[in-house]
């Protein structure tokens, strides 16, 4: 019986909590994420002969730096690479909540995104078209009603075809102006040179030419447990220097 993780990632009062315990129901315990105050509750669920360990991150409306909320679901995805991020998204607010599904397709392909109150959207008369947005985000998209337990059924089987690798995802790739893309250039080789080919470089030099001294922090806290630090190199394109 093959074990994988899946992440469960989602701006707040979409559902995610409520898919998150629908699925592992009584088998899930709480406690903080290391070094900080933030929430996190696990489970376990099963599907097709298959063992899930379900990981709920807060809920968060980025993975920038903006509340120790986001940088604990940002370091999750980043560091600890869960065979599968499910972004939840709300389906009456779609607009909203895909800016954390870009995010998210930044750092992984392996990621599956799950429109629920699908139910609710019909109500209001929004019609979805998953075949176009699957076909524009590179990765499977699944409608469900967590709440009224629609669509359940579809949405692991794409958890599957993800986790055991049956489904490779080519997610949408964002470009940026000339400049911002310039910048990237220059910084990828040095991001890569330091943390290699593990860690997603382009979406790490993006976030450096942001200022983001807390990725920064975070990166040189997983690098110090054996791997070079970061490069004087990165720190002189306006990146803040930790200490």
């Amino acid at each position: 019986m093959s074990r994988y993780t899946v992440a469960f990632a989602g701006n707040p009062n979409t559902g995610k909590s409520t898919l998150f315990n629908l699925l592992t129901g009584l088998r899930q315990h709480t406690g903080n994420w290391a070094g900080k105050t933030v929430t996190t509750a696990e489970g376990e669920f099963t599907h097709n002969q298959h063992v899930y360990r379900a990981v709920d991150l807060p809920g968060t409306y980025s993975l920038y730096s903006n509340s120790a909320d986001e940088e604990a679901a940002r370091d999750y995805i980043i560091f600890e690479q869960p065979d599968v991020t499910l972004v939840v998204l709300d389906a009456t607010s779609l607009e909203r909540n895909l800016n954390l599904a870009l995010q998210v397709l930044e750092i992984t392909g392996r990621a599956v995104v799950c429109i629920n109150l699908i139910d609710e959207a019909k109500k209001l008369g929004i019609d979805i078209n998953l075949k176009a947005i699957a076909k524009q985000l590179g990765v499977p998209v699944v409608a469900i009603s967590a709440r009224n337990q629609i669509g359940i059924g579809a949405l692991l089987d794409q958890l599957e075809r993800v986790a055991t690798g049956a489904f490779t995802g080519k997610p949408l790739k964002i470009i940026y102006s000339a400049e911002i893309e310039q910048g990237i250039a220059e910084l990828q080789p040095l991001v890569e040179q330091t943390v290699g080919s593990h860690y997603p470089a382009r979406w790490i030099a993006l976030r450096l030419l942001d200022g983001d001294s807390s990725l920064l922090s975070s990166l040189k806290a997983h690098l110090e447990t054996g791997t070079s630090p970061v490069p004087k190199e990165v720190a002189r394109h306006g990146v803040p220097a930790c200490h």
